[in-house]
């Protein structure tokens, strides 16, 4: 038997109803959603925590152990890449010391000639492969990720869309996710290579002179001191640059989202004016985020150019005393421009983890969301077919709470019941809680208290899946999908055949309607259905309901 719950609009409620729909205040609700009054309206990025934080990256490598055996591989080939940096200083070092001075040895100086280009193209060729393998890396990991995070979301309930714009969530999935992308592609495995060549230049400087390796180091402690400023500085930047550019999207999305108001009232001149503002304060940031990084690269050129000039120096000294030969100070000096390279590579990095420490934190925030609406552990099957007998037991159900912290209730007490095959209708002032019945039947939300039951089983101890199936829901704010008609009827289902579309559209009188449209069935629709009238996308949703075949039928002011 079919139920069917309907909404008439009338101006007041009967004064002889089994329960009571309590009045809302229109400022504090938009349609049956509560909007929380201690929330803002612009939704900025979260205040960056630490700049690294062990607990995160315990939990970002975690995504690494299904690729273990691809990680120790890039491993190798950077340990193999930073071995080749220091083979051509020392064939540099060999040629002038043992195969240019006279009589010379043009063999051996073939040799290194052809050594020192096979090192150069063997280089190449692993840094080819540990960039391929790396971005590979970084992309599948990344993959995994967004499936996670798209389940995630597909399970959340919907009072966790209601206090998080859907801006936001994107943002997670996107941008967030690209962040942790450069992090696993760029940084996360890529710095064992600057490790290994720091390490095997300063192994290999210090055996050939320990003394001449010391000039070289001693300006070290400077370019930690200025490597510790560039990093407050940066991440002071940093900061206003990520909760300025989440202004302006906020900004955007707001302006574009109610663009007909924006038109409606002229207001085009003030939001141009704010707009001017807000991108005014994105760019300031950006330039003195660019100006610290202009200034860094050069200071650390200049304890390079000191470092040389030291080496130089006592490397001169040394070889007019004989302690050293002119290839050993060559040799240095090549060693000591590789050795500084990862240095100024390691500060880019910085920046780099700073923002996938930020990112991480903010998408394992949402994947550490309990999920509220969970299945029982073993559901109870509904009767089939089904009655469509529907009770309310004493139901209470508050959206949020009000300013004191007390339940802001939509529903106090409502107890009614449908019989089979009985239609009702449901009236109430605006903002009543005539939409919260049927959220709640659909298990959009769980009541605070009460039971709400469906042919004698409590919705609760039932599979979503299999309730959801029984129940055909026509919402007042009807959203299509860009796609053609017959996809936003059948949502993709195969069990759902072209001519039952067709007669769903028929019972509704859509048929007519969609076969006046240039491709009929197959006619997309444009985003949010645009291409329709506000009628004809209720009668599409109308259709789509039936389409289902649902048991029972609730219409919202539909």
């Amino acid at each position: 038997m079919e139920t069917t719950l309907r909404e008439p609009t009338m101006s007041s409620p009967p004064e002889d109803w089994a329960f009571r729909l309590r009045g809302r205040k229109p400022s504090k609700r938009v349609g049956e959603q509560e909007v929380m009054s201690d929330q803002p309206l612009l939704h900025e990025e979260e205040a960056l925590g630490k700049a690294y934080d062990a607990r995160l990256m315990r939990r970002l490598l975690q995504y690494l152990a299904p690729y273990w055996w691809l990680v120790g591989l890039a491993i190798l080939i950077l340990a193999a890449a930073s071995a080749t940096e220091i083979v051509g200083p020392w064939l540099t070092k060999v040629a002038l010391d043992d195969a240019i001075p006279p009589p010379g040895d043009r063999h051996l100086l073939s040799l290194l000639a052809m050594g020192y280009l096979g090192a150069m193209a063997f280089g190449f060729v692993l840094q080819y492969a540990q960039r391929i393998l790396t971005a590979w890396l970084g992309q599948r990991i990344m993959y995994d990720l967004r499936r996670e995070i798209f389940h995630k979301l597909q399970r959340l309930d919907l009072r966790y869309y209601d206090r998080n714009p859907v801006g936001r969530l994107i943002t997670r999935i996107t941008s967030d996710v690209e962040t942790l992308n450069e992090l696993f592609a760029s940084g996360i495995v890529t710095v064992f290579g600057d490790v290994f060549t720091l390490v095997f230049i300063v192994a290999v400087m210090v055996k050939m002179d320990w003394k001449l390796a010391l000039a070289a180091f001693s300006v070290l402690p400077f370019v930690a001191w200025t490597a510790f400023v560039f990093r407050a500085k940066v991440r002071e930047a940093y900061r206003d640059i990520r909760v300025r550019l989440a202004r302006i999207n906020s900004f955007l999305h707001e302006r574009f989202t109610g663009i007909r108001v924006v038109q409606l009232f002229n207001r085009e001149e003030s939001d141009s004016r704010e707009h001017h503002r807000v991108s005014s304060d994105y760019l300031e940031a950006h330039l003195r985020s660019i100006t610290y990084y202009a200034l860094f690269f050069p200071v650390i050129e200049l304890f390079t150019a000191i470092a040389l000039a030291l080496i130089l120096w006592s490397g001169g000294s040394s070889i007019l005393e004989g302690a050293v030969t002119v290839g050993v100070v060559a040799a240095f000096l090549q060693y000591a421009r590789r050795f500084f390279r990862p240095i100024q590579d390691l500060s880019e990095k910085y920046n780099l983890l700073q923002g996938a420490m930020a990112s991480s934190e903010r998408i394992f925030k949402l994947l550490d969301h309990p999920i509220d609406l969970v299945d029982p552990v073993s559901p109870i099957p509904l009767p089939t077919p089904t009655r469509g007998e529907i009770e309310f037991r004493d139901v209470w159900f508050a959206y949020g709470d009000t300013e004191e912290g007390e339940p802001d209730w939509v529903l106090k007490g409502v107890s009614f019941k449908v019989e089979s095959g009985e239609k009702i209708a449901i009236v109430g002032h605006t903002g009543a809680g005539k939409t919260t019945l049927g959220n709640l039947l659909m298990r959009f939300y769980e009541p605070q208290k009460g039971t709400i039951l469906l042919d004698g089983i409590p919705i609760h101890e039932a599979s979503l899946q299999e309730l959801r199936g029984r129940i055909g829901l026509v919402l007042q704010d009807v959203f299509l999908f860009s796609q053609d008609v017959a996809y936003n009827i059948r949502l993709g289902s195969d069990e759902i055949s072209d001519p039952q579309i067709q007669k769903a559209a028929l019972r509704v009188g859509a048929d007519r309607i969609v076969r006046g449209l240039p491709k009929g069935y197959a006619q997309p629709l444009g985003e949010r259905g645009s291409s329709l009238s506000v009628g004809e996308r209720q009668l599409l949703s109308f259709a789509r309901a039936l389409a289902f075949d649902p048991s029972i039928l609730i219409l919202d002011e539909a």
